[in-house]
């Protein structure tokens, strides 16, 4: 059964009076208003306000301005400037010219802000103070000594939605969007039911912007700044502008709200709540959430941040370093000697390319080259550490299997190069090819750079050799060529014999793979 509980808290509240008499709002010696039908709201936590009808306004006013703020108790609040002679003040007064149920006695009234006025002269009326009422309870009890020790926020989204009906909020869905910073993923969105075991998580693609179930949606509307949304369910809405509304009232539901939750960025992620008590929420239930939200938005912020950063290490240094630097590696000289295969693939004729593309189309290409040869290392259990102008650092950790670490790379390499073969057949305008070394052995993976600006890297003999054999196949004719700690695990080498590289001490005993695709290039 749905119950508003009744607490032994002081809960959030709100009342609109009446004043008698004659009340005047004056900006120094200039009436800005002057009624006999003027009214006082008493909510929590805030002073009294008074609000006039308009037509008692004596000063002009503006049309609406672009600002627009959100309660969840009187709807959504436009804003006009102020214009006296040849002053302007800018979003002096506000009005709500839809309220919702709980404040229709102040519909169409106007506010003003306490700077555009100086004195407010209330005849014989006397303002009660406001009640700063403690409406603390399972929720705020959660909020401040529980929910730090959840991990993830779809465990947090559940357990916020049970504290709330723990607290007598009649909810039946709740749901989270916030916004992310991902290459390829705009957010996240949590979704509770009640009745459901699980919480539902959507991760939409950049997409989303652009999609008709998103455009025309609550959650547009409040996280591009336009205000929160509050509807009643069970009654005819004309305004009901938002399909959502019509399966949420299929499913059950009496009352809507839709609040933003902004982080301290800037950004506005959405909190959404839908009631199925059939006499929808209190002004206690909302004033509640309302208060709670800044804190709420930080649960999630904080969630946010550790998702961004370690999506922002991945992307830019790859998964396996961005693990490592998110646990603690972050200091100059951090990092372990390890035993990997080390790839270097270049991409050939870079410059002509560049020059006979142009600039748009040759960048193009080289995301390809680079989505192509990361999608293949990532396959084959490698990690691309870096792109290097226009070629890819490549590692792939020995561990416990040097020799699956050396089949990997070779692996690697080949289908590397048969596959930007098939992309050359297939649009001759594709003309991408690469020049691949690889090495084996000892290097250090970890951070160099400066105090101020880091590198997590490989550093070492192979990773040298890796890239001078890399300029040696492209040199000489070769796409592949490897030295003789990877041609065990080869199956097509042809031996170079001791190859003289630059910088390179000593000779590299070195073999090219052959491939399905032409092995021999003019050199």
């Amino acid at each position: 059964m749905n119950v508003h509980a009744t607490r032994n808290t002081n809960g959030y509240g709100i009342s609109i009076e009446t004043l008698d008499g004659r009340v005047a709002i004056y900006r120094d010696d200039i009436l800005l208003a002057e009624s006999t039908n003027a009214k006082v709201m008493y909510e929590t936590r805030l002073p009294p306000a008074i609000y006039v009808p308009r037509e008692d306004v004596r000063v002009d006013l503006s049309g609406e301005t672009e600002l627009q703020t959100f309660c969840p108790f009187k709807g959504t609040a436009t804003y006009h400037d102020v214009l006296i002679g040849d002053e302007r003040l800018a979003n002096s007064v506000w009005a709500y010219e839809d309220s919702l149920p709980e404040s229709k006695a102040i519909q169409s009234h106007i506010g003003f802000m306490p700077a555009a006025y100086t004195h407010i002269d209330l005849g014989d009326n006397q303002l009660r103070q406001p009640r700063d009422g403690n409406i603390s309870g399972p929720l705020i009890d959660w909020l401040m000594r529980g929910a730090g020790s959840i991990s993830t926020p779809e465990d947090f989204t559940k357990t916020l939605a049970e504290k709330m009906l723990e607290h007598g909020i009649a909810i039946q869905r709740l749901s989270i969007l916030v916004w992310s910073l991902h290459p390829l993923i705009a957010g996240k969105h949590y979704i509770w039911e009640k009745g459901a075991e699980e919480i539902s998580t959507n991760i939409p693609t950049y997409e989303i912007h652009d999609h008709p179930a998103f455009i025309n949606s609550p959650l547009r509307h409040v996280s591009n700044g336009l205000g929160g949304v509050r509807q009643r369910l069970n009654v005819d809405n004309p305004h009901n502008s938002f399909p959502i509304m019509e399966d949420l009232r299929a499913k059950g539901g009496t009352d809507y709200v839709a609040m933003p939750l902004p982080f301290s960025d800037g950004r506005i992620n959405v909190l959404t709540l839908t009631c199925d008590h059939p006499n929808g929420f209190t002004t206690e239930n909302l004033g509640l959430v309302f208060e709670c939200s800044a804190v709420i938005a930080r649960y999630y912020e904080v969630f946010m941040q550790r998702e961004n950063a370690q999506a922002l290490l991945e992307t830019y240094v790859g998964k396996r370093t961005g693990a490592r630097v998110l646990g603690g590696d972050i200091r100059r000289g951090d990092g372990d000697d390890i035993d990997a295969a080390i790839m270097f693939c270049d991409l050939r004729n870079s410059t002509s390319l560049e020059e006979d593309l142009g600039r748009t189309e040759y960048i193009n290409l080289l995301n390809e080259f680079f989505e192509t040869v990361s999608g293949i290392v990532h396959d084959n259990d490698g990690e691309v550490l870096k792109f290097i102008g226009d070629a890819v650092l490549a590692v792939f950790p020995a561990g416990e299997d040097p020799g699956k670490a050396r089949s990997d790379a070779q692996r690697s390499a080949v289908e590397i190069v048969e596959k930007l073969a098939e992309l050359r057949r297939s649009d001759k305008n594709r003309q991408c090819d690469c020049s691949i070394g690889v090495s084996f052995g000892r290097v250090t993976y970890g951070n160099v750079g400066s105090r101020e600006r880091l590198d997590f890297t490989v550093i070492g003999h192979a990773a040298n050799v890796a890239a001078r054999l890399g300029e040696y196949g492209k040199l000489n004719g070769h796409r592949i060529v490897v030295s003789e700690d990877i041609e065990p695990a080869c199956s097509r080498a042809v031996p170079l014999g001791p190859v003289d590289l630059h910088n390179v001490s000593h000779p590299v005993k070195s073999f090219a793979l052959q491939t399905s695709a032409d092995t021999v290039l003019d050199a």
